[in-house]
């Protein structure tokens, strides 16, 4: 099983780092190559998404990713930023799906900015369609208004599209999540105001016929987002857009105590899949040795379920990271009195340590 190693930017390669550890701690035959992206991409070979990376994550079984982007880029043309490398490889590799987890572990429950009361026992998953919508929805840009109130003025604008089968798919995907979990699903739209999901509204009721196990609901995108703070443990599973679940997974990343703490995986129609930290490269901390690994380390064993088949494996990562927390090990991002504060390779060493 070949494994693409993408490490990216910022605190990217330092995070990974600690990942690769762990997988080659578990004994298995994994055969890893690494490759950049991102801004490092654009340093190697003058574009985000390098032709000879692009190939390695096409002949790749999954792909483990840190994190792209630097403020030194910010001046290059949108096209060769480094957060391009990433919207490039979900179109390419056809990653549609993503599953964001947002589990509270117990010895974080102080760490969480609501009650222990309110989100205690904390565990949902977003479904977030990841390759249309307004992000890359056509036609875009900046022009001359031809119409309206300000008709002759510079605007910016883009478009928000959906067709039905990128409806279905993903649907598909959420109420299979959901049969597998509390067989709840939340279907996030904005049906009141936007057409194209009021689309979405009808498409996922008409897919719910396949999945009668199931119960539905429907959410509009803001009173998600309040419920998401009110009473995070009244959802199951949450299926959605690709900005919607932008925000929402972003929101619920910090009902876990930190985005730290939060693994993804982004899957094609086969399960093949691009695991990654829901957090960004944070270059503010890069090379300082604090950044928290363990969303990295838990979409490693997030890979391990749905990409390569290794289920236990899997479990034993999972089981080592709540072991490191109940021993008290935390990164400076969930540090809380009376627990013992460690970078990021010590908290790696606790990890390896807690497999055996």
């Amino acid at each position: 099983m070949k494994i693409a190693i993408l490490p990216g930017d910022g605190i990217g390669p330092e995070i990974v780092d600690q990942a690769v550890r762990v997988l080659n701690a578990l004994g298995e035959s994994f055969e890893m190559e690494t490759a950049p992206v991102g801004g490092a991409g654009y340093e190697a070979a003058g574009h985000p998404l390098p032709d000879a990376t692009l190939a390695l994550a096409k002949a790749a079984d999954a792909i483990l990713f840190g994190a792209v982007g630097d403020w030194k880029y910010d001046t290059l043309d949108r096209p060769l930023r480094p957060e391009q490398a990433i919207l490039g490889l979900r179109k390419h590799l056809g990653l549609f799906g993503n599953l964001r987890p947002a589990i509270l572990y117990p010895e974080l429950a102080g760490a969480s900015t609501l009650k222990p009361e309110v989100v205690s026992g904390l565990d949902i998953l977003i479904v977030r369609e990841l390759t249309g919508d307004i992000y890359f929805g056509t036609p875009r840009g900046v022009r001359t208004a031809p119409d309206g109130a300000f008709k002759g003025e510079r605007e910016g604008f883009d478009t928000m599209r959906y067709a039905e089968s990128e409806i279905r798919r993903i649907a598909h995907v959420a109420f299979q999540a959901a049969q597998k979990r509390g067989k709840r699903l939340t279907s996030v739209d904005k049906a009141n105001v936007l057409e194209t999901f009021q689309f979405w509204k009808d498409i996922v009721t008409e897919v719910h016929a396949d999945y009668p196990d199931v119960a539905l609901d429907h959410m509009y995108v803001d009173n998600a987002a309040m419920q998401l703070v009110r009473a995070p443990k009244k959802f199951d599973v949450i299926v959605t857009g690709n900005m919607f679940g932008d925000i929402l997974s972003d929101a619920a990343a910090m009902l876990t105590g930190s985005i730290g703490m939060l693994p993804s995986a982004s899957l094609d129609a086969n399960n093949k899949g691009l695991y990654e930290p829901s957090h960004g490269s944070a270059p503010d901390i890069a090379g300082k040795g604090i950044a928290n690994p363990l969303a990295t380390i838990l979409s490693a064993a997030m890979m391990l379920r749905y990409s390569l088949n290794k289920a236990e494996q899997a479990d034993r990562i999972e089981n080592a990271v709540k072991k490191v927390l109940a021993q008290g090990f935390r990164t400076v991002d969930i540090y809380e009195a009376g627990t013992t504060k460690v970078g990021t390779a010590e908290m790696g060493d606790a990890v390896v340590k807690a497999l055996d």
